[in-house]
């Protein structure tokens, strides 16, 4: 059984910036895609940013790209997620996903291992 967690959420002020992670211990797959989603109140979950297993392709969504920065660890199977510059409009629960093979970022369903989630409140 594959147990994600994720960690790092918190309370911060306009501006501000936290720094998300997320371990799955018992995930040891050659080739996968790890990434971090978040739902809004009221809103659908989307996809924030995905890392391939290289470490080298990555996707942003666009409201977050040049202030939020995903990277991983392989040695410990850890996903990182550096948000910067935090807006209200980026309050959500944020949940680590992970899955085998190449996935669409943009298409939470294609994930199968889900975290619980950790709660991001950026007040104004």
């Amino acid at each position: 059984q594959v147990q994600v967690m994720e960690s790092g959420g918190g309370l911060v002020q306009l501006g501000g910036s936290l720094r998300l992670s997320c371990t799955a211990p018992t995930l040891n797959f050659d080739d996968y895609t790890m990434g971090w989603f978040r739902q809004g109140p009221g809103k659908e979950r989307e996809g924030v940013s995905c890392i391939g297993w290289s470490g080298t392709s990555t996707y942003y969504e666009d409201s977050v790209k040049g202030r939020f920065t995903i990277s991983s660890d392989k040695a410990t199977n850890t996903l990182y997620l550096q948000m910067n510059n935090l807006k209200p409009e980026d309050t959500a629960m944020y949940y680590c996903a992970e899955d085998l093979g190449d996935r669409r970022c943009a298409v939470p369903t294609d994930f199968e291992y889900w975290g619980l989630g950790t709660q991001v409140t950026v007040t104004s």
